[in-house]
This record gives C-alpha cells, structure tokens and sequence, in this order.
C-alpha cells in the first residue's frame, strides 16, 4: 500500500487543521492506520491510530479532546481533525498501516507499521 499526506500547512495557535492521507493497493479496509509526528530533534511519537473498521481509536493523551481519528474505506482515506493547535504540535506527520494479527487492536509502536508517507508539516505559530 502506498500512503500519500496532505493538509499540512502553517497556523495560529488555536486554529485547526485537518491532515489526509489517501491509500493505494488492495485490501486498504484490512489495515489498522496511525499518525505519527516527529518534531526537530525529537523521536517520532504516535499521535492517534483507528483499527479497521473504526470502532477502535487510541491517542496520546496530550491530544486527546483537541484530535480525532477517522476513516473512510470507501475512499482509501484516513483523516486527522486537528483542534485547538499549539505550538508544540509543531512537527513533521506521518500517516502509517499495518496489518495487526488482533483486528480490534491499535498498534503504537511505529516499527511495527510497514508502510509509512513522506509526511506534511505543521507549523503552528504562538
């Protein structure tokens, strides 16, 4: 499967953004999905990750409330709606799928997603 992110861009603090990362291949509805971020200097760090069919998400807790998870198997697309921007989600996103042996079950750990996107950055300004 091949990933492809936009949305990305420059904003304010407080603003929202809503990332996308469009799928290629076969079977994308069988792949758990995630966002990952990597800001300067730092180790890329999971953001919020959906199971296959949606009824399972996760996120780090400094973004819970302000970002949502979502899918759309119809249209090989997974979305990442960004509220209440901070400066410190500034990074560089990363859109990742894998294919979990639990269907039900949302991966954190990064190595163990096989397919990754060039990422698209996030700027937000204070």
């Amino acid at each position: 499967v091949q990933l492809v992110e936009s949305g990305g861009g420059l904003v304010q603090a407080g603003a929202s953004l809503r990332l996308s990362c469009a799928a290629s291949g076969r079977a994308f509805s069988s792949y758990g999905m995630a966002w990952f971020r990597q800001a300067p200097g730092k180790e890329r760090e999971f953001v919020a990750g959906i199971n296959w069919d949606g009824g399972s998400t996760d996120y780090l807790d400094s973004v819970k409330g302000r970002f949502t998870i979502s899918r759309d198997n119809a249209k090989n697309t997974v979305y990442l709606q960004m509220n209440s921007l901070k400066p410190e989600d500034a990074a560089v996103y990363y859109c990742a799928a894998d294919l979990p042996a639990d269907a039900d079950y949302v991966e954190r750990t990064a190595y163990k997603y096989g397919y990754w996107g060039q990422g698209t950055q996030v700027t937000v300004s204070s």
